[in-house]
């Protein structure tokens, strides 16, 4: 039996052509013309100026690194997300401050945001930053949370990496912080095997970030570093995968999108069932469809049920991100809590979502899912 896995690598035929003239040209070392040409595929999309970088992560600290953020500074950033968005902030020796998340799309509270604004003012210790994250494709409220970093004078990152092809208020998601992040791990929408990229409103941004990210080399003949930089380069055959990706982009979101709606098609008649909720402005790319039992008494339960069906059918699930402030590396880190994170990581489960997954795989996993939470027997 093929195994089935969450969101596998999707390839066409255009990355093979633009890894080809890399191989062709022997232009196999970090940069080239392939990054070039991505970068500028990357900006013309998002409307702002781009870094490619080996990772989302690696764009993350960047991002940090420009607004110069060090030790004894504090920033806000939402609990809900991968330890990579988080991982960043240790770096800088700054402190982060998670901030739970509302109900509708799974992202940063506004409420909770304003509070813990207002309270770390008043102490003298207003954030450098808040990165707010669009989870799972989800666009955040980022009307509110705009208004509210304008209000107190505080930069906003978005941690767009599972989020290209969101699009909020007709602005594509990347497109409305001070600066942004992308992830093309192996497991999004698009790829580049590995890599990420930074975006920023501001070309002084970029000009900073990509020297650091080539070890903050200065225009010396010889090698002269006059401060700390890192190895965050883009390889140029990853970056060939990445330019053919990006012209598949608008249709690997519509098979996401139709992946979502029949997961909620077919399992629509089960009431505890439910799903991020998609409300205008926003429109998510369904990088994963997740499903969410908290109204069922077992949720958390069942959901472990369901994983260890799906896996005896060699079929890859996997829970919610586990809130940055449950995490013990975080144990001491401040926090402003509702409960909605932990429900959703108690409660949770992401089904697989590629986009080479057929319906009819759908719908295996469906049965599955209904034969559990209907307490029948699953044949193996």
């Amino acid at each position: 039996m093929s195994r089935i896995w969450l969101s596998p690598p999707h390839i066409s035929s255009a990355e093979q052509q633009y890894v080809q003239e890399a191989f062709t040209t022997n232009w196999i070392a970090p940069l080239g013309a392939n990054v070039t040409a991505f970068e500028k595929q990357l900006s013309d999309f998002t409307g702002r100026f781009t870094l490619a970088v080996s990772s989302g992560t690696a764009a993350m600290h960047l991002a940090l690194v420009c607004l110069n953020i060090q030790a004894g500074d504090f920033v806000f950033c939402q609990s809900l997300t991968f330890a990579g968005c988080a991982f960043p902030v240790l770096y800088q020796g700054a402190t982060p401050v998670f901030i739970d998340s509302e109900a509708s799309s799974w992202n940063m509270d506004p409420d909770l945001l304003e509070e813990a604004l207002k309270k770390y003012t008043e102490q003298n210790k207003k954030p450098k930053a808040i990165i707010v994250v669009h989870i799972y494709g989800m666009p955040a409220e980022m009307k509110r949370i705009q208004q509210l970093a304008a209000e107190y004078e505080v930069p906003v990152i978005e941690d767009a990496a599972e989020a290209v092809g969101s699009v909020y208020d007709d602005v594509p998601c990347g497109s409305m912080g001070d600066m942004a992040i992308y992830s093309f791990n192996g497991n999004k929408i698009i790829t580049t095997s590995g890599g990420g990229a930074l975006i920023a409103k501001r070309i002084e941004y970029i000009q900073h970030a990509r020297k650091l990210s080539d070890q903050a080399k200065e225009n010396f003949l010889h090698y002269e570093h006059s401060q700390t930089g890192y190895n965050y380069r883009l390889s140029n055959i990853c970056a060939g995968i990445g330019r053919g990706q990006m012209e598949v982009l608008a249709e690997r979101v519509e098979r996401k999108r139709e992946n979502f709606q029949l997961y909620s098609e077919l399992l629509s008649s089960i009431s505890f069932i439910q799903f991020q909720q998609e409300r205008a402005p926003a429109f998510s790319n369904r990088w994963l469809t997740v499903m969410n039992l908290q109204d069922h008494n077992n949720g958390g339960q069942l959901v472990q049920q369901i994983q260890v069906q799906l896996q005896k059918q060699e079929i890859e699930s996997r829970p919610v991100w586990k809130p940055m402030h449950s995490q013990p590396v975080f144990k001491n880190a401040p926090s402003f809590i509702n409960g909605v994170s932990d429900s959703l990581f108690q409660n949770g489960l992401c089904l697989p979502s590629g986009t080479a997954l057929t319906n009819t795989q759908i719908k295996q996993i469906v049965s599955i899912v209904e034969r559990v939470v209907c307490n029948e027997e699953i044949v193996i």
